[in-house]
């Protein structure tokens, strides 16, 4: 019988040519395929895709539960749905354990699931989850050693909000493979990717592009994503007189989202809070250099700069700009085969480690 790990999460890429749902945790489940041949990887997705209907993708099983994201009451019955496929899974392939995606309700039901059949369970911690006011933490009541933080800073927060340290810290990490080699021309000025969502604050983007056209009439600037607040921030940009500078291009596919990081020589990272955006290391590893409020590791990482207000943000990003020489060599955080080795060593004592490859 293959070893079998189980991963929850409340959504997965319906299909494969789907590159825009949670593109970190599809480099994630990729990788550990890829290094940990052996091993049969199974996730049970509770909302979406919104189907109940099984499906490979790349190889991997998904069990979707159709969930929808619905009300309490229809909540608590995807929970049920949930254990019901656990049990048969736990009855059929005898599970080396189960990683929840968030602190959330997969954790939830993961944890007790796990808990009832004497299985490893791990809640890996992504962002949003680590805020105060996460009531799964009460529910859950969970130890350090069952924890997986995406960064030191998610950490500090876990610690801070709840008077508990994760015991694993476990950040996102990137396919080399899909960057192309060689120069590139970069004829974009500045570049943001993301959710057009307050949290993300594309105003200051918006902001930054208007202050840096008194310097540099010609800059180019390109924000990529979709949300609730693109009218508002097209308005914005009218009011600039960025109708020619700034141009918004929609959501788009993963792959032409890091070829856009490729031509731009600043990425702006306009975020009030984040866990460890994968865009910021895609962009660190396209040559892009990166502007952002937060600073997710303790490390310091070159062509990365932390700054703590919009004016500073401006004045960085024309810095850069302007320097003669600032170079765009990659620079790699972590690659994504690091990450799932380190994720499937937390599970050493169940998994036979003679078909893992080596990194």
């Amino acid at each position: 019988m293959l070893e079998t790990l189980v991963i929850l999460t409340p959504g997965f890429p319906a299909n494969e040519a789907d590159t825009t749902c949670i593109p970190p945790q599809q480099l994630f489940v990729k990788a550990l395929k890829e290094i940990c041949p052996g091993l049969e990887i199974i996730v049970v997705s509770l909302h979406y895709p919104f189907t109940s209907s099984e499906y490979k993708w790349h190889g991997v099983k998904v069990i979707p539960i159709g969930g929808k994201d619905n009300g309490q009451f229809l909540r608590g019955i995807t929970w049920i749905k949930t254990w019901r496929i656990l049990t048969k899974l736990n009855n059929k392939y005898h599970p080396v354990g189960l990683l929840s995606f968030w602190m959330g309700e997969c954790a939830f039901v993961g944890h007790y699931f796990a808990k009832s059949h004497r299985l490893k369970h791990y809640s890996w911690l992504l962002g949003q989850d680590a805020k105060k006011g996460n009531k799964y933490f009460k529910w859950i009541k969970p130890g350090a050693g069952s924890l997986i933080a995406l960064s030191d800073f998610i950490a500090e927060t876990v610690q801070r909000n709840y008077g508990l340290l994760p015991a694993n810290i476990v950040p996102v990490g990137i396919d080399t493979t899909m960057f192309k080699k060689g120069h590139i021309k970069r004829d974009i000025d500045i570049l943001g990717a993301g959710s057009l969502i307050p949290l993300k604050q594309y105003s200051i983007l918006v902001e930054v592009v208007g202050f840096l056209k008194d310097h540099i009439p010609d800059i180019k600037a390109v924000l990529c994503g979709k949300g609730p607040e693109m009218e508002t921030l097209k308005t914005m940009a009218n009011s600039f007189n960025l109708t020619n500078n700034l141009s918004f291009v929609g959501e788009l596919p993963h792959k032409e989202v890091i070829e856009l990081m490729q031509r731009s020589k600043v990425f702006l990272h306009t975020s009030n809070y984040e866990g460890f955006g994968s865009v910021m290391a895609e962009a660190l590893y396209a040559g892009a250099h990166v502007v952002s409020f937060c600073k997710p590791m303790a490390k310091n990482y070159r062509h990365h700069y932390v700054v703590k207000n919009r004016s500073e943000m401006k004045k960085e990003s024309l810095a850069i700009l302007q320097s003669p020489r600032p170079g765009h060599d990659p620079v790699l955080m972590f690659p994504i085969q690091k990450v799932a080795k380190n994720i499937i060593s937390l599970f050493a004592d169940e998994i036979d480690y003679s078909d893992v490859e080596t990194l």
